[in-house]
């Protein structure tokens, strides 16, 4: 089996609510509680919005046209990209097979939370929280990996799949991708459970990857973003360069390899495998992570 060649060892911090959320309760005069936004890390499952709060159904057409764009040959992508997307689109079902798995990721994690929280005694645990070296995204959400929280007798009890974050189990039941972002990244030997988990749901077709025409939740965010750009395209206006490749921008990494492609080819990369970066870390992920061009 392979094995993951990048080491990580993230500080993170561990927390029970952190940022500007809306105030639940009191319980004294200095002791308030909130709510939180959470996007849990490393993972991506599909979307049952999207943009904003659209129904992904909505873009079934968009997207076959989008097929029939990509082959003709007139949308601004690599011939290799094309070829490895366009049988999912044409399927003229994209947008309502994400929503569909989206909608059984949701219940799937309903059902792992009841599971998970609820003791012997009937009562519910409390959730752990830790997040990452960057704790919030660009919406204001707390980026954090999620888990029942255990006594420290029962931990020292359990193996290290047995006290398995929720992150880890929505991947290891087939609901949702790997999708480790640097610098976010767990440590090393969860990296390594992340992608052997991941490995085995694929290759078992559990979850979303029963179904062969599956898109990942951020090809699909992708792959809507490049049908707005082609339709511009299609239409005669004008799209200056920066709009033109904006559509992908996150570099790929095997990390079983350590070698690094540009966006457009990330489908190289088996998706068990993959961890993206962004174009500001790049630099500095090759030097921390000791990258090497891919083929």
């Amino acid at each position: 089996m392979a094995k993951v060649k990048l080491f990580w060892d993230p500080e993170g911090t561990e927390l029970d609510s952190l940022g500007r959320k809306t105030l639940l309760r009191t319980t004294d005069g200095d002791t308030p509680f909130v709510s939180m936004s959470i996007r849990m890390l490393s993972i991506d499952a599909p979307e049952v919005h999207y943009p904003g709060n659209t129904d992904p159904a909505a873009h079934d057409a968009r997207l076959a046209d989008l097929a029939v764009w990509l082959q003709a040959g007139r949308a601004p992508v690599a011939d290799g990209l094309a070829a490895h997307l366009q049988p999912k689109l044409a399927t003229g079902v994209a947008g309502t097979l994400q929503r569909t798995q989206g909608e059984q990721a949701k219940a799937a994690f309903e059902a792992l939370v009841e599971q998970r929280l609820t003791q012997p005694n009937g009562r519910k645990r409390p959730v752990f929280l830790r997040t990452a070296d960057e704790p919030f995204d660009e919406y204001g959400r707390l980026l954090a990996y999620v888990a029942p929280s255990y006594t420290s007798t029962e931990l020292a009890a359990m193996t290290l799949k047995q006290r398995a974050t929720f992150n880890l189990l929505m991947v290891e039941a087939g609901w949702a991708a790997p999708f480790p972002i640097y610098p976010s990244l767990p440590k090393h030997a969860d990296l390594s459970l992340l992608r052997e988990v991941a490995e085995e749901a694929i290759q078992n077709g559990r979850g979303v990857w029963a179904e062969p025409m599956t898109l990942a939740g951020y090809e699909f965010r992708m792959c809507y973003r490049l049908w707005e750009v082609t339709q511009k395209l299609v239409n005669g206006q004008a799209v200056d360069s920066r709009t033109r490749g904006g559509w992908v921008q996150r570099y790929c990494v095997d990390i079983t390899t350590r070698a690094i492609y540009p966006p457009q080819e990330y489908y190289k990369v088996q998706v068990a495998n993959r961890l993206f970066i962004w174009p500001k870390d790049v630099n500095e992920a090759v030097g921390r992570l000791n990258l090497e061009p891919g083929d």
